[in-house]
């Protein structure tokens, strides 16, 4: 019988110009390159009812975005996504949650990565390249307070709309241009922001630009990332559960419906979206009783398994 004898080769004995793998990285300089800064910044979004004086009425619901207020130098007093410089000793989600935890009290919530910025001029500091976590949460459950070097923290009423539109077709593709614009209000707090979002398409490469033409009030070009933020959500919230980060424990269909529709910027017919989410929910014995309403049937999420 022939045995096979597979021989293992430790590469850090290989040479390259002389040198061992041991021997080169120390004799290696760091500092032969230029090292850019590397931030994190979250998107908190979430849902709350308005206030509503016509008890009869179901409260219409607005998106929501948790923004601080800077207290220190480069744009002093403007409004921002939570975040802050990565430490050299902790990985990036790390430094996301403790930027959180520190400028907002905010803790134990599921982020995940949305894109990473890394535009040339996108802070006057330095060279800064920042990662970017989004995360959809019920504002109940969060003691929202401003700390570090946050001036404040609050939630801002999130508006967005295509201001303009047009699309050109070229030989090989097209050129696809939005103005989109945002605002955020909390009070009497107003922010605004226009952003160009320009996609062209060349053969079967697309390319994808954004830029913030105007800015009120948001520091740095973080409404371009809010932006990105709302069309990922519009995405994601049509093939996965992401919305139900949103609701309470127990909800109603026409709550959920409501939170479908304030994310995606439409109406649903009551018929079919029943039927899209029949498979994520689940009844209870449980009923919700208000001024005005008959009783209503009351849902819990229902989670799949991923094996399914």
């Amino acid at each position: 019988m022939n045995r096979q004898v597979t021989q293992v080769t430790d590469i850090s004995k290989h040479k390259h110009n002389g040198l061992s793998e041991e021997q080169f990285l120390a004799a290696y300089d760091a500092n032969q390159y230029e090292r850019p800064s590397v931030t994190v910044d979250m998107l908190l979004f979430t849902v709350m009812d308005q206030l509503q004086h016509n008890y009869r009425k179901l409260p219409e619901k607005t998106l929501q975005l948790l923004l601080i207020q800077r207290g220190e130098h480069p744009f002093l007093g403007q409004w921002a996504l939570p975040g802050g410089f990565v430490g050299i000793d902790e990985s990036l989600e790390e430094a996301a949650r403790r930027e959180l935890k520190t400028e907002t009290n905010v803790d134990r919530i599921y982020m995940e990565q949305l894109y990473t910025w890394g535009d040339v001029a996108r802070d006057p500091r330095m060279r800064v390249i920042s990662c970017a976590y989004m995360a959809l949460v019920d504002h109940d459950s969060l003691e929202v307070q401003a700390g570090d070097d946050a001036a404040d923290a609050q939630w801002f009423e999130l508006g967005y709309s295509v201001a303009q539109e047009t699309r050109t077709n070229q030989p090989d593709g097209y050129r696809w241009e939005q103005d989109i614009d945002i605002t955020l209000k909390h009070g009497d707090i107003h922010l605004s922001a226009k952003v160009k979002v320009t996609e062209i398409l060349k053969g079967k490469t697309i390319e994808v630009k954004r830029e913030v033409l105007e800015s009120q009030g948001i520091a740095f070009d973080h409404a371009k990332i809010i932006v990105y933020g709302i069309e990922r959500l519009r995405s994601k919230i049509e093939y996965t559960d992401i919305a139900f980060h949103l609701m309470p424990a127990l909800f109603t269909l026409s709550e959920l419906q409501q939170v479908y529709e304030i994310i995606l910027g439409k109406e649903l017919l009551a018929a079919a979206f029943r039927r899209k989410i029949a498979e994520l929910v689940e009844e209870t014995n449980e009923y919700r009783k208000a001024a005005g309403h008959r009783p209503s049937k009351l849902y819990r999420f229902k989670p799949r398994s991923r094996f399914m």
